[in-house]
């Protein structure tokens, strides 16, 4: 019987301080715009909205944003495909398999392991002061963030919800970046989440300086579900994608950090390195996605460690230290699997599973 053989897969991962998007943020977008195009129009363009939609749609949920993503547009030469990427407004669904975790302790901290295939994945950790607020976070489609916190401590994190309903709104990547912009609290990140308008179902995890935290049921067709569960994965109660949350494990992954937290011994330390571990640690990158890093916001610091099997990496908010840090993974050859995330080489036709409402 043959063998497929296992190779070293990287992915490079930057930390880039730029208050405001310039040259830094440019460098990258050229680098990474091909790809993020071609999954952009990869179900036609006729599906995506048209700029006048996206900028409308801009103005009237994020108004405060809406120039930010005006300039990167302009930056990045003006195009009408740029500017209804960067918007992040009804983007081709895609989904993730996370893990989050909040400890109410002396120090609160969040927890979280990003799974995702590394074939749409920045790799960059970005330093900036768009507006009011400096805000550090692992960016998702150059303009918007899959986690991060501002200087005020307000920590953002998200987990797909699990669910097949897609509706008009906006990535979470955006909502989370605005969040920040915009709030200096869970209680006010609440109230933001709430009103804005969003694609598909997630969970998001927020946390503070005061120690205050919250997690959101977020959804396209459900009112919002505003909790103090410290654990969330990729279901939202029994209303799911049976298939999806059964694959990825999602009830086990939720009891096994439901379980860790009820223990009187747990400590951040011990709880980081269960992240780093089996069954929140996923290695399946032959079937398209993985853990791609680790993070542990501590937001009375002010500080997030990235962390991977052997390294860690420690920022805070306030230093402008860059660097640059190369990942290995093991697994199979990637070059033969789909452009859109390859998680779609496991799960089969579930994309294509997506109910639009």
């Amino acid at each position: 019987m043959m063998v497929e053989p296992v190779i070293p897969m990287q992915i490079e991962f930057n930390l880039i301080n730029e208050a405001t998007p310039g040259a830094k943020w440019l460098h990258w977008f050229n680098q990474y715009w091909p790809v993020y195009r071609a999954w952009f129009l990869s179900q036609g363009e006729a599906q995506r909205p048209t700029y006048r939609q996206v900028i409308r749609a801009l103005n009237q949920h994020m108004p405060e944003i809406a120039h930010n993503i005006e300039d990167m547009t302009e930056l990045a030469g003006g195009g009408d495909h740029t500017a209804r990427f960067l918007s992040q407004y009804c983007p081709p669904p895609f989904f993730a398999a996370c893990s989050q975790a909040i400890m109410d302790t002396s120090e609160p901290v969040l927890i979280r392991n990003y799974d995702y295939s590394p074939r749409l994945f920045d790799g960059l950790i970005l330093n900036s002061r768009w507006n009011e607020r400096s805000v550090i976070g692992m960016a998702d489609c150059m303009s918007g963030l899959v986690d991060g916190m501002n200087e005020s401590g307000l920590v953002v994190s998200l987990a797909f919800g699990g669910r097949k309903q897609v509706g008009p709104g906006f990535g979470i990547g955006l909502i989370q970046r605005y969040v920040l912009e915009t709030c200096d609290s869970v209680n006010q990140a609440v109230k933001a989440l709430q009103r804005l308008p969003l694609q598909i179902s997630y969970n998001v995890a927020l946390l503070d300086s005061s120690g205050n935290y919250a997690t959101l049921a977020l959804s396209p067709d459900n009112d919002p579900v505003v909790s103090n569960h410290q654990v969330s994965t990729n279901h939202q109660g029994t209303d799911r994608w049976v298939k999806y949350t059964e694959m990825i494990e999602s009830d086990s992954r939720y009891q096994y950090l439901t379980d860790l937290l009820s223990t009187d011994a747990i400590t951040a330390t011990s709880l980081v390195s269960a992240f780093l571990e089996p069954p929140l640690f996923r290695d399946s990158f032959d079937s398209g996605y993985g853990t791609l890093y680790t993070a542990a916001y501590f937001p009375a610091r002010k500080e997030v460690h990235y962390l991977w099997k052997g390294q860690c990496r420690v920022c805070n908010i306030v230093d402008n230290s860059e660097w640059s840090t190369v990942i290995q993974y093991s697994t199979q050859d990637m070059e033969s699997t789909p452009l859109w995330p390859a998680v779609h080489q496991t799960l089969g036709s579930l994309r294509d599973g997506f109910v639009i409402s």
